[in-house]
């Protein structure tokens, strides 16, 4: 039995590894000056193989992607800003992390886990 078991055991330890985006944005924001919006996610995720050290979250809009960085003092959140044309009112984006992750027998292994897409949209001239 634990030949045929042995062989998948990597693939059923990282399937069903549970990862949640939660967009703590607004959905709708006022126009400001600099066309810069704040956003910011918590990320979850289940799986016991991720190096949470080695995650590099981003901010994809517009086919760009932008660097996001820790809220200070709370954990799996993150903050960044989206930029939003002066004429546009609103812009679709999603939320990107790439980190290694632990294989057996192997060396960390790279991943990602990309959100749904998300809608921002700017209110007033």
């Amino acid at each position: 039995m634990w030949k045929k078991i042995l062989p998948v055991l990597p693939v059923l330890l990282l399937t069903g590894c549970a990862t949640t985006f939660t967009n703590l944005t607004p959905l709708e924001q006022p126009r400001n000056a600099n066309n810069l919006y704040p956003v910011e996610v918590a990320f979850q995720s289940q799986q016991q193989s991720l190096r949470w050290d080695s995650l590099h979250p981003y901010l994809v809009a517009n086919g760009q992607l932008y660097d996001m960085r820790p809220t200070p003092l709370i954990t799996n959140r993150w903050e960044g800003y989206v930029p939003v044309p002066p004429g546009a009112n609103s812009v679709s984006y999603r939320f990107k992390f790439e980190y290694l992750y632990n294989d057996l027998g192997k060396p960390p292994q790279h991943d990602s886990a990309t959100s749904r897409a998300f809608n921002l949209t700017i209110l007033g001239q």
